[in-house]
């Protein structure tokens, strides 16, 4: 017998029950800390007055945006999750790809972001990702002069983005750029830090803006953003002269 998912009507609209009893599990787990407990099924089930297949049907919705973690066993029940960034940015990743974007319109959209992001950097209250950034720093310098390959570099540059986009305080930025990064990792034809000129380059900038941002000087960070950006555009122009 198929499962039947009566509809019910919430503030003038008509929903089915399922979908009343997502947004439930939704409120409960926006209103707790992550990972913290919201109940076991047989207390979500007596709270929402609803059947264990409503319930779990509503729980696959919740669970696919990463609202809710459900665990079976001892100790199991329904947890409070957090999408992240990755969990959120593959689909317009996705939708860029499908439409023809290029890694071009991406670093129109992305180079303002990062240097926006780049100068609220500066004004980071976080000690933790201060040492973190210094951190990052002193691995530069120890990484000059070895036999980096362009993996390396692209995960490294990587990093940097997601570390200052961390330190801007804005999740918009952390979100448009993660968006940006996992694009362009995804443009295979696309050669980037291919020689060791072209690696040089990229770890003295990366020195340049750390050494920018660790001395609160939003104006140097934004000129060591825009002379990377040059840099990109000159690599990407090249590439497409092949």
């Amino acid at each position: 017998m198929p499962y039947d998912d009566p509809e019910i009507e919430v503030h003038g609209q008509r929903v089915s029950l399922v979908e009343r009893t997502a947004r439930q599990l939704t409120d409960l787990s926006m209103k707790a800390e992550d990972g913290e407990f919201l109940g076991s099924e047989q207390d979500l089930l007596a709270a929402f007055d609803i059947s264990r297949p409503t319930l779990r049907q509503a729980a696959k919705l919740v669970s696919a945006d990463r609202m809710i973690n459900v665990r079976k066993g001892q100790g199991g029940g329904f947890f409070a999750t957090r999408p992240d960034a990755i969990d959120v940015i593959r689909a317009p990743a996705r939708y860029l790809r499908l439409n023809g974007a290029t890694i071009e319109n991406i670093q129109a959209v992305t180079q303002p972001i990062a240097e926006e992001a780049v100068v609220a950097a500066c004004g980071c209250s976080d000690s933790s990702l201060w040492e973190r950034l210094t951190a990052f720093r002193v691995g530069v310098e120890a990484g000059a002069g070895c036999d980096e390959t362009p993996e390396t570099l692209i995960h490294s540059e990587t990093e940097l983005a997601r570390l200052l986009a961390t330190m801007s305080g804005n999740p918009a930025f952390e979100l448009f750029i993660e968006i940006g990064y996992t694009f362009g990792r995804k443009e295979q034809n696309i050669r980037l830090f291919q020689t060791a000129e072209d690696r040089g380059r990229a770890r003295e900038l990366q020195r340049s803006v750390c050494d920018a941002v660790l001395a609160r000087d939003p104006d140097i960070a934004r000129l060591m953003i825009q002379r990377r950006a040059r840099m990109i555009a000159e690599w990407l122009q090249r590439d497409s002269a092949r």
